[in-house]
């Protein structure tokens, strides 16, 4: 079981300056991460193999194919090793499906993310629950959240998806926008349409989906506080009006604004324990710190995405932003356009050998 400093090791990689070791490291540091939110660890074998893929060494593919015959040469193993060997090819398929451009905003993508990541590990892998379930939640004093009743999944999941599809994040604010996500990641989440496995399932499948807005997605969220996320979603979906407890979304939106803009937020599991009573030390949602000032701008989803790049590369050319963001070069100038006029960034030293300078408040 590796300790703490897998973190450390991965981000040396990212510290290099390599796009393609970056990348590769987050995703693998992001796939490790989240499987705390089932209290599992991975091993210091499958750290030793992200190393290699993350190195160009071996591929994805290689890497998961290390991980399957590693466990099928130890056919005797204890309780903690079952676990182990879980994570690990869990964790693995992870970082394989990170590394993927392709997503359908579907419930039949959100199943597929499901059976690749936990085929042969779970019997029911991709499947729809066939009965109701109950868990016992430590931020609930071992209540349970009310998860769907498995007769309406599909409708349930046909709906939330469909009103979804239908919403407009046009014109809507950042901070409007974070919002929204982090609904519609707790409506999904309390469908609970697995037996197993729905936490890390979510997680996979949202980052995926805010990729499609041209996200950076900042990994490291997921990568640190994966319990957290957890946490979060459950206090998002329980209500409990003889103790006056009120369903909130407050702390999933931190984790969210941490995830999206670059925020600080301290995320703590203790400020959501229904027994919590000391309010003066949990954070508000207005006390956010960014290296930007993103949250406070006047701007939608798609040109946050540019700017966040453009601050990164102040070099950056219309054709690479194209490529970062998914988007056409048509939608790259409109963007830029609309960033310019609204002062919040403007060119310096003309179009051929220029750069972009960033005109709000920069902290520190």
């Amino acid at each position: 079981m590796p300790d703490k400093n897998w973190q450390f090791e991965l981000e040396e990689y990212i510290k290099q300056g390599e796009p393609d070791k970056a990348e590769k490291s987050e995703a693998w540091q992001t796939a490790i991460g989240l499987q705390a939110v089932d209290g599992l660890n991975t091993s210091d074998y499958l750290l030793d193999t992200a190393k290699e893929h993350i190195e160009g060494k071996i591929t994805i593919d290689e890497a998961q194919k290390r991980i399957h015959s590693y466990y099928e040469q130890r056919s005797v193993r204890t309780e903690t090793e079952n676990e182990t060997k879980e994570a690990d090819i869990v964790s693995a398929r992870i970082a394989k499906l990170l590394g993927e451009k392709a997503f359908q905003f579907s419930p039949a993508e959100w199943l597929s993310i499901h059976r690749r990541l936990f085929e042969g590990v779970f019997s029911h892998a991709g499947q729809v629950r066939q009965y109701n379930i109950t868990k016992k939640e430590w931020v609930l004093n071992g209540d349970t959240v009310i998860y769907a009743d498995w007769n309406s999944i599909k409708e349930t999941l046909d709906y939330d998806f469909s009103t979804e599809k239908q919403f407009s994040y046009e014109g809507l604010s950042v901070d409007a926008a974070v919002k929204h996500l982090a609904k519609f990641a707790s409506d999904i989440w309390q469908i609970h349409p697995f037996s197993e496995g729905n936490t890390r399932a979510t997680a996979v499948f949202m980052i995926k989906y805010m990729k499609t807005f041209g996200f950076s997605v900042n990994n490291d969220a997921f990568e640190k506080y994966s319990w957290y996320f957890r946490n979060a979603l459950v206090r998002a979906n329980y209500n409990n009006l003889q103790k006056g407890i009120h369903s909130t979304t407050k702390f999933l939106e931190m984790f969210f604004s941490n995830l999206l803009l670059d925020t600080h937020y301290e995320l703590k599991n203790r400020y959501m324990h229904i027994d919590y009573v000391d309010e003066s030390k949990s954070q508000s949602i207005n006390s956010k710190v960014s290296k930007y000032q993103f949250d406070t701008l006047d701007c939608t989803l798609e040109e946050l995405a540019v700017l966040e790049l453009v601050a990164k590369n102040p070099t950056i050319k219309q054709q690479e932003l194209a490529e970062a963001t998914g988007k056409s070069i048509a939608t790259i100038k409109r963007i830029m356009k609309s960033l310019q006029d609204k002062n919040y960034i403007r060119r310096e030293s003309g179009k051929r050998y220029g750069k972009w300078e960033i005109l709000f408040y920069k902290e520190g």
